[in-house]
């Protein structure tokens, strides 16, 4: 299959989209699982990177859900700030494609 295919195949990113915040979401759930149980727990880099390529929605849900994380400022700041770019950018790409 051709890889320009591949990137542009609207089925495919979505495909990726759920897969994405589906794994952030789960993430999210196991971080609080491993902190309730002196587990070694899921990074702070790693689970914004997850919402950082595309499962901001899923890292929200798990934090909401979960109550995991929510008093961390810091992590709160990364996290809102990564909303924010990807808003921007689905705002780009909306006014670009018009």
């Amino acid at each position: 299959m051709n890889t320009i295919r591949l990137l542009t195949d609207p089925a495919i990113a979505l495909v990726f989209l759920c897969a994405i915040n589906y794994a952030a979401f789960a993430a999210f759930g196991i971080d609080k699982a491993f902190a309730e149980n002196g587990k070694r727990r899921v990074s702070e880099a790693t689970l914004l990177q997850l919402a950082f390529f595309g499962g901001i929605i899923g890292a929200y849900a798990g934090r909401a859900l979960f109550r995991h994380k929510t008093r961390k400022k810091p992590f709160s700041k990364h996290l809102h700030m990564i909303a924010m770019i990807q808003l921007c950018a689905c705002l780009a790409a909306l006014v670009y494609f018009w």
